[in-house]
């Protein structure tokens, strides 16, 4: 099943790791100020279509940083890492015992990365490491490195990059990556989801195309490993904030992974009919998956403190497609992985604070098994609505199959 970057707390003495690094606390903000923030700290690109808007970072892999619906006086969706931003990448001679030697979590609603992270095709894991945090790195592609913008208007950029990255049985993989990023308008973002979208309701969609290449000179196979488009977002959560993800209930097997961190209890996760309900707190950690046998291509949240409804939406799934197994252990199957994660933070140990806090949602493609030259895309629409529950209730059922009571009533009894 695919980890996310908090499995690492998972495997690590936090103590040491947080104690060297500034408290990782966000700054409340509207988008107006987070762009600001943005802007003198990097080059942010933001698009606009009305009141919708997005801010872009190319130095972080075209990640999405923030977004809006309703101008820069609203609400800024996308969890950012304020001191880590301000201070920038650490240089690796001074970034020794202390998070950045392995990771620069920056933050951000919409970021590209590539999987599988561990087990014998990990690329998060050397040649010859064990599976344990000491040996644990993010590739420099997808966490320093800027992408190349090669073009952008009022509401599209585009990027591209190469890079290589060798996965820990020692294949090498050069890749070519183009990253689109844009914004839908209503009648876009209507088809998408398949929902009637009112007029004078506030949202903002986009969507990003995200395409890799081999430009090696051997097929990438399944004996020696496969990569996989993995897109990850982090979002500002509240008390309130659960998470909803539909599942198939004509799939075989398990419906829901939630051993990443151990069970968790039953106030924050539920089964309901055809949707599993999550916390997005940012109060406990915990991570969960939905394998492609059960995943349907959505996932959103509910937020009452924000009147935000957020709806994720990727490419269809492929029941049967190799999802790349990311578990932190040389695997039977390295394609039992995920399409959907979600993932609420929280404290890694006692005393200790929490990442964010944020919590997220993930979506993944299927490996990619290309010849020279080929390629895979793996698109994800990300989409806010703001207003009255009654008017955000029917594109809820329409996409997630479960309503706004039911998701704001997930865990005091009003579950479907």
């Amino acid at each position: 099943m695919n980890n996310c970057l908090t499995l690492l707390l998972a495997t690590f003495t936090a103590t040491t790791l947080l104690a060297s690094s500034e408290p990782m606390e966000n700054t409340p903000s509207n988008f107006g100020e987070d762009v600001a923030f943005l802007k003198k700290q990097t080059d942010a690109i933001v698009l606009r279509r009305g009141d919708a808007a997005v801010a872009v970072a190319p130095a972080y892999q075209g990640r999405v940083m923030t977004s809006t619906a309703t101008g820069d006086g609203g609400n800024s969706y996308g969890w950012l890492n304020y001191k880590l931003i301000a201070k920038g990448v650490v240089p690796p001679e001074e970034a020794k015992g202390t998070l950045e030697s392995k990771i620069h979590v920056f933050g951000g609603e919409e970021r590209f990365w590539v999987g599988p992270e561990s087990g014998q095709f990990g690329i998060f894991f050397a040649p010859g490491a064990k599976f344990d945090f000491a040996d644990w790195k993010t590739p420099p592609a997808i966490d320093t490195e800027a992408f190349d913008k090669v073009s952008s208007d009022e509401t599209k950029v585009v990027f591209a990059r190469n890079f290589t990255v060798t996965n820990h049985s020692g294949t090498k993989f050069d890749v070519g990556v183009e990253r689109t990023v844009r914004l839908l308008d209503r009648e876009q973002t209507a088809q998408v989801l398949g929902a009637t979208i009112p007029e004078d309701l506030p949202f903002v969609a986009y969507e990003t195309v995200n395409t890799i290449t081999n430009r090696g000179e051997k097929a990438w196979d399944a004996d020696t490993g496969l990569l996989s488009v993995w897109i990850l977002g982090m979002y500002k959560p509240s008390p309130s904030t659960v998470m909803a993800i539909p599942f198939r209930e004509d799939g075989e097997g398990p419906v829901v992974n939630d051993a990443y961190f151990g069970k968790i209890a039953a106030d924050r996760l539920k089964v309901g009919k055809g949707v599993v309900f999550f916390k997005g707190d940012g109060a406990s950690r915990g991570k969960i998956g939905i394998p492609p046998s059960r995943s349907t291509p959505f996932a959103g949240s509910y937020s009452p403190d924000l009147g935000a409804l957020t709806i994720v939406r990727c490419d269809p799934v492929e029941k049967d497609g190799r999802y790349v197994n990311s578990m932190w252990e040389k695997q039977k199957d390295p394609f039992a992985g995920d399409v959907i994660n979600a993932y609420n933070d929280g404290s890694p140990a006692p005393g200790e604070p929490p990442l964010g806090p944020f919590y997220e949602l993930e979506t993944s493609s299927p490996g990619a098994m290309l010849e020279p030259g080929g390629s895979l895309t793996h698109r994800q629409i990300t989409v806010h609505f703001t207003g009255e529950e009654v008017r955000l209730d029917p594109i809820a059922r329409k996409t997630l199959g479960t309503g706004i009571e039911e998701i704001r009533g997930a865990f005091n009894g009003r579950a479907n």
